[in-house]
Formats: structure tokens, C-alpha cells, sequence
């Protein structure tokens, strides 16, 4: 491809999903990154059981020499939050032009992201507040809460930066490229404090993502489509070798993982990659996307991906916990035994989605609502209040067996606030408020994907 005619010949995010409902290239991408995700756990966790009955995990992957290089690749949370820029920026227009505010917007996405997490928080608290009555050591209670809900540090994040769409979204539209810019600055800013003001380096949290998701708006609206494939791959090596540079110098650690607690200005460079890298291979994507086994996997994907997201990592850990008890070989962390195992551990995680997802992915369903209740932007401003005191008590001090139960009763209070029936799915026929937000595109479509709603 070599000039913008024959980018602009593509389907874009921005045209495509106004068009037919989703974008086939976000959800081969967001499958794909979620894919890399769960096996990628696999091979880090792995727990030690030590004499006196307390438990110490090992991060197997962080301990491998010639993974810190692999990482630049692997760390797909950067490209989560520029497809969640690209389809939110779309779902906010559609829904505006249809009459929809702000708040409308800000409830739905609250909805579709806190009623899965409820589920999850209320189940963990439960199982673990039961192992501890069984006489599980609390300091293995404590371990086993603070590794499982790793996975909501993301929830948080991305809750955080799309409930900002309407706003940035306005801001897009009057002055895109300085928008994005302002939020870069704000992100060196943050940076260049951390080491004085350390507590200030978790305002990045928002700073960062946003600035990730509104690389997501550019792409969206075709601001990268004057580029050929030859000047997105230089756009590509160009944010490497910066990232090179800045991680060479010791002004940011090499490991991205390191970089992501808290984030800062090496994950937004690896996310200019990664946006650009995706552009450039749109054309190979739409055509492996449009296969038709593929397709129809990647809508029922998709349509039970947070689900998948928010419940692999807890059951990893419970299913090495139990084996940790069991009579099998347990063989050392890194060792090859260890590696092979990994073999059967991610089908084993698998089958043991397949009922978590049965049990609880209708909750990634609309809810159903009280007519007229739970809209008004006093009623979603509470609920964004309720929903960031666990969130902001976890983010500054851990996950702990109480705050997964505080956690649980305040997503369950922010429904409530909001006119949602907690654990019910849509009643066939009736048009809720949340639906409302999809207009008659949302109609068209059938089963949602990975690239509609919130996802």
C-alpha cells in the first residue's frame, strides 16, 4: 500500500462501525490480546508451599533473563485502551446524535463494567472468607486475594478513562492532535515528580490511559490515514527507538511490567507503536477477520470477553493453590518439568471457564432497569463516587479479604443507585434505559462482539 488512497480504501474504526455494528479488525486485535494475556499468566504464576504452611508466589516469566525484551511485545494493555478510544469514541456519537447525554453514556458504561465485577468480588470473598474459617493461613488468604485481583487494576483504569469520553471527546473535536498532546504533557509532568512526590505518580493512572485511549480517537477519525504502510512502520520504529533511548538512559526500567504500577510515558510510547503497527496491518487483518469460522468465533468471543478477563486469573490461582495440597509432582518454578506442565495447565484453566462463563457472562448482558430511575446526573455522579472508594482504598493499599466484601457491597450499592436489578438479565420486549444508549445501530446488530459496547 502506498498512498493515502489506498488507506483510505480500508474500513476504518471510525466508518466501519457507524456502518455494520463493529469493526472485524478490533475484534480479531482485542481476541488475540486477551489470548496473549491468559496464556501469558500461565507462565507466570507459580506458587510455593514452605514448610510452615505459608505460601510465597514466583513471577516465572520476570525471572527469565530473555524475557524483559519479549515484554515489548507482549504487553498489549496500551493496545486495549486505543480500540476501547476507537469503539467509545464511536458509541459516544452515535448515542449523542440520538439525543443521548453524558450521563446516559457514563451509566451504561458503568453498568456493563461493574455488574461482571460484583459477581467476581462476591464469589472471591466468600471462597476465601470460607478457606480462612477452614483454618487456611490468613497470610495465604491475604496472598491469594491481592494475585486474583490483579485483573481489576485494569477494570479500574479503563472504567476511569471511558467515563472521560464525552469529555475528551469534546476536546477532540475542537483540537485533536493538541488534546493529545496536553495529556502527553501531563503525563512527563507526573513523571518528572514521581521521584519527590511519589503518591503523585498514581495520577497517572488517569493521565496515562486517557492519553493511550485518545490515540484510539486518531485512529478512529483517520488522522494516521495520510500515512502510507512505509510511514506507519517508520511511526513504529520511531516510538521504539525513543522507548530504546529513554529505558537506555535509566530514565524508565526496561521491564514493562515495572512500568505499569504506576504507569508513565514508556507505556504511551509503546502504545503509539502498537496503534500504528495495527494500522499498518489492517489490510492482512480484515482479510483473516472476514474468515467465516473466524468471524462467528470472535462475535461468541467477544461477547463473554470480560468475563473471560476478570475470571482467569482468580482461577489459576485457586486451581495451583489446590494443586499445591494435591499428591503430584510439583516441580520447581523455571525448571523444564515446570515449563512442560504449563501444557496442562492452560487447558485446565480453560475447562474451568467454560462454567464460570455459563454461571455468570450473562451479567456482561444489559441490565435491566427501573423505567426513568438511576439517569439523572446526580444519581450517576453518586454511583462514580461509590465505585471509586473500594477502587481508590485497593489502587493506595492492596486487595484484602475485607475490601473484597466492600468492594462487593458497594458495586451492588452502585446499581442499585443507577436503577439496575443486580444479577438479572434483559427481560425479552422491554426496552431498558441502557439499551436506549445503542440507538438504531445497536438494533441492526445481533450478538455483540468484542469491538461494541465497552469492550
Amino acid at each position: 500500500m502506498g498512498t493515502a488512497g489506498g488507506l483510505n480504501g480500508s474500513l476504518r474504526a471510525g466508518t466501519t462501525a457507524g456502518a455494520a455494528g463493529r469493526d472485524p479488525v478490533i475484534d480479531l486485535v482485542r481476541f488475540a490480546c486477551l489470548a496473549l494475556v491468559v496464556v501469558g499468566h500461565c507462565m507466570m504464576v507459580s506458587p510455593v508451599l514452605h514448610a510452615d504452611g505459608t505460601v510465597t508466589t514466583q513471577n516465572t516469566l520476570a525471572e527469565q533473563h530473555w524475557f524483559e525484551p519479549v515484554i515489548w511485545i507482549f504487553m498489549v494493555m496500551p493496545l486495549f485502551f486505543v480500540t476501547g478510544g476507537m469503539t467509545g469514541l464511536e458509541s459516544w456519537r452515535r448515542l449523542s446524535a440520538n439525543g443521548g447525554t453524558a450521563a446516559l453514556f457514563i451509566r451504561a458504561r458503568l453498568l456493563r463494567l461493574v455488574r461482571p465485577a460484583t459477581a467476581l468480588l462476591a464469589v472471591m470473598f466468600l471462597g476465601l472468607g470460607a478457606a480462612q474459617l477452614l483454618g487456611v493461613h490468613p497470610q495465604v488468604i491475604e496472598l491469594m486475594a491481592a494475585g486474583a485481583g490483579m485483573p481489576l487494576w485494569f477494570l479500574a483504569a479503563y472504567l476511569a478513562a471511558q467515563l472521560n469520553i464525552p469529555l475528551l471527546a469534546a476536546f477532540h473535536a475542537r483540537a485533536p492532535w493538541r488534546t493529545f498532546l496536553l495529556l502527553t504533557a501531563l503525563v512527563v509532568a507526573v513523571d518528572c515528580l514521581r521521584g519527590t512526590l511519589p503518591l503523585l505518580a498514581n495520577i497517572n493512572l488517569l493521565f496515562l490511559w486517557c492519553a493511550v485511549q485518545q490515540l484510539g480517537f486518531l485512529v478512529a477519525d483517520g488522522k494516521l490515514a495520510g500515512l502510507s504502510r512505509s510511514g506507519l512502520a517508520a511511526v513504529t520504529l520511531a516510538a521504539n527507538v525513543l522507548l530504546g533511548a529513554v529505558t537506555g538512559l535509566g530514565l524508565y526500567p526496561g521491564n514493562m511490567l515495572v512500568n505499569l504500577n504506576p504507569p508513565n510515558l514508556a507505556l504511551l510510547l509503546l502504545g503509539v507503536s502498537q496503534a500504528a503497527l495495527m494500522e499498518a496491518a489492517r489490510p492482512v487483518l480484515e482479510g483473516v477477520a472476514s474468515w467465516p469460522w473466524l468471524s462467528r468465533m470472535l462475535q461468541t468471543a467477544g461477547a463473554r470477553s470480560l468475563t473471560v478477563y476478570l475470571w482467569h486469573l482468580p482461577l489459576l490461582a485457586a486451581m495451583s493453590g489446590l494443586l499445591l495440597l494435591a499428591p503430584v509432582p510439583k516441580p520447581e518454578s523455571g525448571t523444564p518439568g515446570w515449563w512442560w506442565a504449563r501444557a496442562v495447565v492452560l487447558p485446565a484453566l480453560l475447562l474451568l471457564l467454560l462454567p464460570v462463563i455459563a454461571a455468570f457472562g450473562r451479567l456482561e448482558d444489559t441490565p435491566t432497569a427501573a423505567p426513568g430511575s438511576g439517569t439523572k446526573p446526580a444519581a450517576v455522579g453518586a454511583a462514580v463516587v461509590v465505585v471509586f472508594l473500594p477502587v481508590a482504598d485497593a489502587a493506595l493499599g492492596g486487595l484484602t479479604l475485607a475490601l473484597l466484601g466492600t468492594g462487593a457491597a458497594f458495586f451492588a450499592l452502585t446499581q442499585l443507585i443507577l436503577g439496575a436489578v443486580p444479577w438479572r438479565s434483559p427481560v425479552p420486549g422491554r426496552k431498558t434505559a441502557a439499551a436506549g444508549t445503542r440507538g438504531r445501530a445497536g438494533r441492526r446488530r445481533g450478538r455483540k462482539g468484542i469491538a461494541t459496547g465497552v469492550k
